[in-house]
């Protein structure tokens, strides 16, 4: 029977001198007894040892057994006395439990914790993923140790469909030093990334191939010293089948049997993370079924974008297994092609493959490789109806050897590789109508997406993906600060950014325009518009990404993109700008005139438009619809005659519009009140006069003069703009000229002497008669009308025309004898009517 002095106890001493030991000693061991035994097994003399329990230093006398009455485990802080003169002396390495709880303090939890077992899955070459939490509760019989007990209970596993190989196997151990820093072409290269999982559980298992993993970084389940465990399927199955129930959590999950064990082989991976129930060393972060669904959760955030820049995986799926063995799925997200484009996706990864391994082998190359294909992401939710689909352009590339020195210089030191992808999002399924969410809000990835926050969105319309230097808890990129202004990881990001974005962005512009044009992806929501949103906005990009505008449009605009209105697309040095405001009338007579003239027009988006001013010189601006420039297209083109009056109309309101009359010179829209319509002039001959009505001077004074009349019903506006030209001081610009009493006079001439020609001082007058088309009545009253308000002095330029009427027209209307004009009219109108 074991008593109180009879028991053994573990005795672990935490940091020091000689690292983290656990021992196994008798409960009447002394606290001198425990420093002889670290002084036998490492050599550090016990004279110089202190041991502290909670604040209180030891004193070598007191009993092991006095120390706990129920724990079998003791913990205890051993700290040197201080050296004087020789001795031992040097730094050492944290223990594993701590150097755990540091890497738990920086790094995040939560979603990104599925996001590193991607990583994991990825750098494989799995193609599945799959997310289960389990409540089965397992036997508790037969294990290693009751100490197993408390980890047969709820856990959460995660799966993919490819096998550890031995050096997977290696690195997995190797907790301060990834295997995979060493190999550019892996994902996960960051040793803190698996040991994330530690936020979960004190025990991670791993079953793939033909081996069954566990790890144990408090080193207390396996024996003194030892931080894991492992079995193979074939050597160890006796052991195996004898410790069942502690293997019963391997067996009747994602396809594994009691066949596979007894074949010897998994075909794949899975992890199982048993939940932390209660407090340890390592952490006292605590998980049930409600923490484990707020992680699935906080992954559902970026689940319709974490396969976006991935080559393998290609479906992830969450679950959930009842207590009962219900299972039931939370959601799933899958990658695929459209039918018409299966092959587009797996060529353009072989080429990225080849590329970057032409990197790493150093075979200099002065070009981007870059590689673009489409993608469909589907986000199936069980309490969805139905699935949400997105669907992407993704452009993936990688620099040559030779683009930049120093970014080569950078890859060699760091084992890195100039890779980026750039993606943009076509159409999704909770967008309204018109193409892509125009309020898409561009992130960073680090081949998947970084945590969520402010450092991660970069201002873009589309998300970015790169091998980047992150900070150490691989929250965000590292970017040159005062602090670490020569970080060599933070100098690659901006080498990178700078040397190989640009290009890629470039290209999957693009290409996006190329396949609308050639119609080769026609299951692809493209358009002008969406391509149009895929341009960065100058004003939003944030500015560690500013760097990037300038060679981006750089480099555009060497290439047709822009979108003109007769449907081209068309090169910077072609297009003409148009900002005109469509809700005015004459705006389209105007850019359809100057599309009939073979003038490439293009209206841009505001973002596209500054993108166009970053890019051109103040030397060489660019061209836009205004009144001078279309006034210049007139008379080069010299070409009307399909233009029909209201588009000429249409055509004079603009070139108006910035009131230089004098450039209005030879263009044929002056509009005449006979239908016709002449060239601007600045002839000053009385025969090339255009008059102008007023209310004075109405037309209707005048008939039979229509060609010599500017129309009358033009708009206020667009008849005030023509009085301002013919009123312009200084040498006539036109040849328009308002009237005024001597004009008058001379237009009354032209009237008389058309309807009577010749010049007989008495003619005939049949103002009723339509057929001899002579003016009327009224015309007579308003023409004496104006002589008495203008001319009631002098009639004199009216000598010898035939204006007073013989016989009284109507009452009142008769010429007062007796006036004081002083050579009197003598020419009559012998009226016709009766």
């Amino acid at each position: 029977m074991e008593t109180k002095d009879n028991r053994w106890l573990r005795v672990t001493v935490l940091p020091g001198c000689v690292g983290c030991r656990t021992m196994a000693v008798p409960a009447t061991w002394t606290v001198r007894d425990v420093k002889r035994r670290l002084a036998a097994e490492t050599g550090f003399p016990a004279s110089e040892q202190r041991l502290w329990l909670g604040g209180r230093q030891l004193s070598d006398w007191i009993r092991i057994g006095d120390l706990t009455s129920q724990n079998c485990h003791l913990f205890v802080n051993l700290q040197s006395r201080g050296l004087k003169g020789g001795g031992r002396f040097g730094q050492t390495t944290p223990p594993l439990v701590d150097f755990l709880k540091d890497i738990l303090r920086r790094y995040p939890e939560g979603g990104q914790i599925l996001k590193e077992l991607i990583q994991n899955a990825e750098d494989a070459g799995a193609t599945e993923v799959k997310f289960l939490y389990d409540e089965t509760q397992y036997g508790t019989e037969t294990l290693w140790s009751k100490d197993m007990a408390q980890y047969q209970g709820p856990a959460l596993y995660v799966y993919n469909n490819a096998v550890f190989t031995p050096e997977d196997w290696h690195g997995i151990q190797e907790i301060a030093r990834s295997r995979k820093k060493d190999d550019p072409l892996k994902v996960g290269r960051f040793g803190i990334g698996f040991n994330s999982v530690y936020h979960i559980t004190d025990v991670p298992c791993i079953f793939s191939g033909d081996q069954i993993g566990m790890l144990d970084p408090h080193q207390t389940l396996f024996g003194p010293h030892e931080s894991g465990q492992c079995w193979n399927l074939r050597e160890d199955s006796r052991e195996i089948s004898e410790l069942s129930d502690q293997f019963a959590p391997f067996i009747g999950i994602f396809g594994s049997t009691k066949e596979t064990f007894i074949n010897g082989s998994f075909p794949g991976t899975f992890f199982r993370f048993p939940l932390r129930l209660q407090p340890s060393q390592l952490s006292s972060n605590l998980y049930n079924k409600q923490k484990v669904l707020e992680l699935f959760e906080s992954f559902r955030a970026d689940a319709d974008t974490v396969l976006l820049f991935l080559k393998s995986v290609q479906d992830i799926s969450l679950h959930v297994r009842e207590a009962d063995g219900t299972e039931k799925l939370v959601f799933r997200v899958t990658a695929s092609e459209s039918a018409a484009l299966t092959q587009e996706r797996p060529d353009s990864i072989k080429i990225l493959g080849a590329a970057i391994s032409n990197y790493c082998e150093k075979i200099p190359s002065n070009s981007i490789t870059c590689v673009t294909y489409p993608i469909n992401i589907v986000l199936e939710d069980e309490s969805a109806r139905g699935a949400q689909k997105t669907s992407w352009l993704v452009c993936n590339s990688v620099g040559g050897r030779g683009i930049s020195s120093r970014l080569d210089a950078l890859a060699d030191e760091l084992k890195f590789v100039p890779v980026i992808g750039i993606a943009m999002l076509l159409s999704s399924g909770d967008e309204q109508e018109g193409g892509a969410a125009s309020e898409f809000s561009g992130k960073a990835f680090c081949f998947l997406p970084l945590p969520p926050g402010e450092e991660s969105k970069t201002g873009l319309p589309a998300h970015i993906s790169g091998f980047f230097g992150l900070t150490d808890n691989r929250r965000s990129i590292k970017w040159r600060e005062l602090d670490q202004w020569r970080d060599p990881a933070a100098l690659w990001n901006e080498f990178l950014v700078l040397n190989v974005v640009p290009r890629a962005y470039a290209t999957l512009i693009l290409d996006s325009i190329e396949r609308l044009q050639a119609g080769r992806s026609p299951d692809l929501p493209l358009s002008v518009d969406v391509i149009y949103k895929l341009w960065p906005d100058v004003k939003r990009a944030t500015a560690h990404w500013q760097p990037v505008l300038e060679p981006l449009f750089h480099e555009l605009f060497q290439h047709a993109v822009l979108y003109s209105l007769s449907g081209h697309w068309v090169p910077l040095e072609q297009a003409c700008f148009s900002e005109l405001d469509e809700s005015l009338e004459c705006t389209r007579s105007v850019l359809n005139y100057l599309q009939s003239s073979g003038k490439q027009v293009v209206r841009v988006p505001a973002h596209v438009a500054a993108a166009v001013q970053l890019a051109v010189s103040s030397v060489r601006p660019v061209r836009k619809v205004t009144p001078a420039w279309t006034r210049q297209v007139l008379r080069k083109a010299a070409h009307l005659g399909g233009t029909s009056a209201a588009e000429k109309l249409h055509l004079l309101e603009f070139v108006l519009s910035d009131q230089a009359y004098g450039e209005l010179l030879g263009l044929e829209l002056l509009p005449l009140q006979n239908g016709s319509f002449i060239p601007f002039s600045s002839s000053v001959s009385d025969q090339d006069v255009t008059y102008i009505s007023s209310e004075n001077y109405p037309r209707s004074l005048f008939p039979g003069l229509e060609g010599k009349f500017i129309l009358d019903n033009l708009k206020p506006h667009l008849l005030a703009a023509l009085k301002e030209a013919a009123q312009t001081r200084g040498r006539p610009c036109t040849q328009l000229q308002l009237l005024n009493p001597e004009r008058f006079a001379r237009l009354i001439k032209e009237v008389v002497n058309t309807f009577w020609p010749g010049r007989e001082l008495i003619v005939q007058w049949y103002p009723c008669d339509e057929d001899k088309k002579h003016p009327s009545i009224s015309w007579l009253k308003m023409v004496w009308k104006n002589l008495y308000i203008h001319f009631s002095e002098d009639l004199t330029l009216f000598d010898e025309m035939p204006l007073i009427p013989r016989t009284a027209l109507e009452e009142g209307f008769l010429v007062r004898e007796g006036s004081t004009w002083e050579t009197p009219v003598v020419a009559v109108l012998a009226s016709g009517c009766e």
